[in-house]
């Protein structure tokens, strides 16, 4: 799905940050990732999603800088000619707070924009994906939209420096932008807001409006501390030619495959399975478990070998076998963080990874995006998760185990 040639869609690029936590004396959407801002690195995805209206809302006195980021981000955009998409986009002038910033960019919508996304330039990376499956939902459901990931870390509850309570994070989590609304309550709602309020959603809810969540991506977090910035830094590598590379000495990225299978541990003798399952850095409940050194996770182990295949570091025998007793049980956390380590003290970093594991059981689908949340924080990159049957054929159509087959980018670090 694509966002239709229409000016019925308004997406709202908030740019007013001040970068104080970043440490980078400018406004934090005019600091560079590579050699190009945060603003236009997040104007690609916006203009790569499709046609709309775009508003940037930007610091007062950068509202010609924001405007030259846009138009050079323009030239980069695959939906639409040039032309088309320079009279897409406007600058205004953002307000003393965030609610007031947006407010701004709403007021310089078109009239016929029927649908509004607000986001946040500092979600640079976000993938035009985002875009359109908020667009859909709007569409779908009439309610406000917030992309989210499932919260992976322990939460606990503080007083000061003493931990109160634990959390329980099964009904968390993190919320992302683009947030989308049809434009009527949006506008309602600011028009009513009591308070500021530095969530659209947040605001729109307060006004007594429904939100309903869609999947967001690992790549849309949001670049506020300088380790935030380093790894976006990590995830967008400009390639020079290749013979400039070789002329340099330079190394140009690598591609690996690796593939891992196992067996399913059976039962005991009371007929419960002999251990749980752990899949794709995932606790499967009730699941029956992989016979393994380790979990036994056929996902994260073809993920290893893939990337250290890619790297010429050998194979996940040769750094976490039998001999390695550190790894015995160990999840897929642990051999991930290794494994980024190594490739790090070899010169190479993560680029991206895609895997396939084919097994009858467990249904994947409804914890896929959870999944690919756990692997891409563990390798600082993101991991793509693809899930299938062999239709009864073979050892794993006859339930016996899992197999798993990865494909993995590594770039000069």
């Amino acid at each position: 799905m694509s966002i239709t040639p229409s000016p019925r869609i308004g997406i709202i690029v908030v740019a007013g940050g001040s970068g104080t936590r970043l440490g980078a004396g400018a406004p934090k959407a005019f600091v560079g990732i590579d050699e190009h801002s945060m603003l236009r690195h997040a104007l690609r995805g916006v203009l790569a999603a499709g046609p709309a209206q775009v508003v940037i809302v930007a610091p007062a006195g950068r509202e010609g800088d924001a405007l030259t980021e846009a138009l050079a981000a323009s030239e980069e955009a695959p939906a639409l000619e040039s032309g088309r998409r320079r009279d897409l986009i406007s600058v205004v002038t953002g307000g003393e707070t965030r609610q007031r910033s947006v407010a701004a960019g709403l007021a310089a919508l078109w009239a016929d924009v029927e649908v509004v996304l607000v986001h946040d330039a500092a979600r640079a990376l976000t993938p035009p994906a985002v875009f359109e499956r908020v667009v859909e939902a709007v569409d779908r459901t009439g309610s406000g939209i917030v992309p989210t990931l499932p919260v992976i870390d322990t939460i606990k509850r503080i007083g000061g420096e003493v931990v109160l309570e634990a959390v329980d994070r099964a009904d968390l989590a993190a919320a992302q932008t683009p947030q989308g609304f049809p434009r009527g309550i949006l506008v309602a709602s600011y028009a009513s807001a009591e308070q500021d309020y530095t969530d659209d959603t947040a605001l729109v809810a307060a006004a007594g409006h429904p939100i309903v969540t869609v999947p967001g991506d690992a790549l849309s977090f949001k670049i506020t501390t300088p380790a935030d910035m380093d790894r976006a830094r990590g995830l967008i590598v400009p390639l020079a030619p290749a013979h400039a590379r070789f002329e340099t000495g330079g190394r140009a990225p690598r591609v690996g495959v690796g593939t891992d299978v196992h067996a399913f541990a059976g039962v005991d003798g009371a007929g419960d399975a002999a251990v749980e399952l752990w899949l794709a850095g995932l606790h499967w409940p009730g699941e029956p478990g992989l016979a393994g050194h380790s979990d036994g996770d056929a996902v994260a182990h073809a993920i290893v070998d893939a990337l250290l295949s890619a790297a010429g570091l050998g194979d996940i025998g040769t750094h976490f076998g039998v001999d390695r007793p550190e790894f015995a049980g160990a999840h897929a956390g642990a051999f991930l963080t290794r494994t980024r380590e190594l490739l790090g003290n070899a010169g190479w970093a993560v680029g991206n990874v895609s895997v396939q594991f084919q097994a009858n059981r467990p249904r994947f689908s409804a914890r896929r995006a959870e999944a690919e949340a756990v692997l891409s924080e563990a390798l600082g990159a993101p991991v793509s998760i693809a899930a299938t049957t062999t239709d009864g054929l073979g050892f794993t159509g006859r339930g016996e185990g899992v197999a798993a087959f990865a494909v993995a980018l590594v770039v000069p670090a």
